[in-house]
């Protein structure tokens, strides 16, 4: 059972960051600084990334929901949770499963796809689609790699945005590059209805960027009609990477949720 490396600062109600695929907790910095005078911030590295252990093949994206409950246990429970993209998916099952230990919810373009196979909502089925048709997501053997990325990165950022990036991140994202394949496969394999959703009960702020893929603009409108305390906000100007590229308004709209839940 291999145990999450995570980063703890401050003091007060536990927060849990937690990251979107081929990132790591570093990707909270910023908004750690911001809460850490509030609360006692905890932000774990997923399974493959960053400082944590290598994951487990066959590999589930139960594993790292498994991993983060117990981090959450350790915490002393109950806390505020908080996911962006793939991280917001993993908050949402934690809050669905085990809805007592969570004291507020705030996530980010949460790729909680079969919700709209569900709804067979057309318009972003079609979006989704524009993955689906691409043989090289489901392909092992270029899973992972620069070419699979460059594919994955312009689905969520728009064409030329993998060529954008500085070489460093580049070679960063590829470093775990087949851990994040893994993990777009298990989401794609997911099959959790909307239905199940219901079972969060703690005040939960569903955001999306305004420029998102028109399936993240989905998913957050069918979670913000199935969870009963739900509210929902568009990030302006921002798209899918919107933590980072518009960190300020979003450190401020999940400051404000903490605070309104507290």
């Amino acid at each position: 059972m291999s145990e999450l490396h995570v980063s703890t600062v401050g003091d007060g109600d536990p927060v849990v960051l937690l990251h979107s695929g081929g990132m790591s907790s570093r990707q909270w910095r910023k908004v750690s600084e911001r809460l850490a005078p509030s609360y006692r911030v905890i932000a774990p590295d997923f399974l493959g990334s960053g400082e944590s252990p290598p994951h487990h093949e066959p590999f589930d994206h139960v594993q790292d929901v498994e991993a983060v409950e117990r981090v959450i246990d350790r915490a002393g429970a109950p806390v505020h949770l908080v996911g962006h993209s793939y991280g917001g998916l993993v908050a949402l099952t934690i809050a669905r499963r085990r809805p007592g230990t969570i004291l507020s919810l705030a996530v980010y373009d949460p790729v909680a796809f079969e919700l709209v196979r569900e709804a067979n909502d057309a318009e972003a089925l079609a979006d989704l689609d524009r993955a689906a048709r691409d043989p090289i997501f489901t392909d092992d053997a270029r899973g992972g790699s620069a070419e699979w990325y460059r594919a994955f990165v312009e689905f969520w950022n728009g064409k030329g945005a993998w060529d954008a990036l500085p070489e460093e991140r580049r070679a960063s994202f590829l470093r775990v590059g087949a851990k994040v394949y893994l993990e777009v496969r298990s989401l794609m394999r997911d099959a959790t209805r909307a239905d199940a959703y219901r079972a969060i009960s703690a005040p939960t702020l569903l955001m999306h960027g305004q420029r998102s893929p028109i399936v993240a603009h989905r998913i957050v409108a069918i979670l913000g009609r199935t969870i009963a305390r739900a509210s929902v906000r568009a990030i302006e100007g921002a798209g899918h990477m919107g933590p980072i590229t518009h960190g300020d308004v979003v450190e401020r709209a999940i400051a404000e949720h903490l605070s309104g839940a507290t």
